[in-house]
């Protein structure tokens, strides 16, 4: 199959036993453990216009459909803390990622694009972040322009261009592997611009940036075998006491669900984990056992998925 990318179903949570929820590692419990197999996430979803009115209007005057009832409350300005998930990535025992929302850490702030450009050295890891979208990576290569895999093409582009409107920040920190020289990176990001398509050896935006960055070919598909123990771990912080850890055979399959968990949201990740580890009690009569059902947004998986994609219990 080459490097095709097909998008495929995600594993829910309910398919497999997962590790204990209060964050103690135990041996003898077994963890999820998903593999993505030829599959993307489709980060680049155009947003959603305002609903439109009878008349074609709505959200002009803020008022709903109609022009009725009261004014819509104005959008929220951009909260990493409120819509992002706080997590670590180890493998085996190190810890290779880390997103944090510790007091006193300002490494997770965003700035518009303008002043992002203020805060750019070229190698630089720039993420730009939005609610409800995926978050995309690039990488900044000067004189205000960015190299970045977008629409399955690497692109050369102007940063602020690149943003399309999106808040972003400096991410050189979030992941620990030991980076390139900043003349190695940008040559990395350059020498790709215009690969497209069954060219590309990466799924996403952030491992394409990320491999620029340090080289690893962990960053990309297939760049390792899945096969024994899952050697990687993503540990989800619930709470400040509490955690929920995955597995996964590869770092792309990883990446590619942190990446979902911060394009649905905090509250949809918590609320999809606790209809998990708390499933709701059939009605007397049911002969069928407590289930849960995808969050919105998210297919049922397929009938036939035994050759697309892999879950490794152990």
């Amino acid at each position: 199959m080459g490097n095709q990318v097909e998008k495929l179903t995600h594993l829910s949570y309910k398919e497999v036993p997962t590790a204990d929820p209060t964050g103690v590692d135990r041996d003898d419990g077994p963890r999820i453990g998903v593999s993505y197999i030829f599959s993307n996430d489709d980060e680049d979803v155009e947003p959603q216009p305002p609903p439109q009115g009878p008349d074609g209007g709505g959200g002009g005057d803020g008022l709903p459909d109609g022009g009725d009832g009261p004014p819509l409350p104005p959008p929220q300005p951009y909260d990493p803390r409120l819509h992002e998930v706080e997590c670590s990535v180890f493998y085996r025992d190190e810890c290779i990622y880390q997103k944090s929302f510790a007091p006193g850490s300002a490494a997770l702030s965003t700035y518009t694009p303008e002043n992002l450009l203020n805060k750019c050295r070229p190698g630089d890891l720039v993420e730009f972040v939005s609610q409800a979208q995926y978050p995309h990576w690039a990488v900044y290569v000067g004189n205000f322009q960015v190299v970045h895999l977008h629409r399955l093409e690497v692109s050369n582009s102007f940063l602020t261009d690149a943003s399309q409107g999106r808040r972003g920040r400096v991410v050189n920190d979030l992941y620990r592997y030991k980076p390139l020289s900043p003349g190695a990176v940008v040559r990395n990001a350059l020498a790709h611009v215009g690969a497209k398509e069954r060219e590309l050896s990466w799924r996403n935006s952030e491992s394409f940036a990320a491999w620029c960055r340090y080289g690893k070919r962990e960053f990309k598909i297939g760049g390792e075998l899945r096969i024994g123990k899952q050697p990687y771990r993503l540990q989800i912080q619930l709470s400040a006491q509490r955690s929920h850890t995955l597995e996964f055979q590869s770092l792309e399959d990883l990446i590619m669900e942190k990446r979902r968990n911060d394009q649905i949201g905090r509250a949809a990740v918590l609320q999809e984990l606790a209809t998990h580890l708390h499933p709701a009690e059939p009605d007397e009569g049911d002969s069928d056992s407590a289930r849960t059902t995808p969050p919105p947004g998210r297919a049922p998986a397929p009938a036939r998925e035994d050759e697309a994609r892999q879950a490794v219990v152990h």
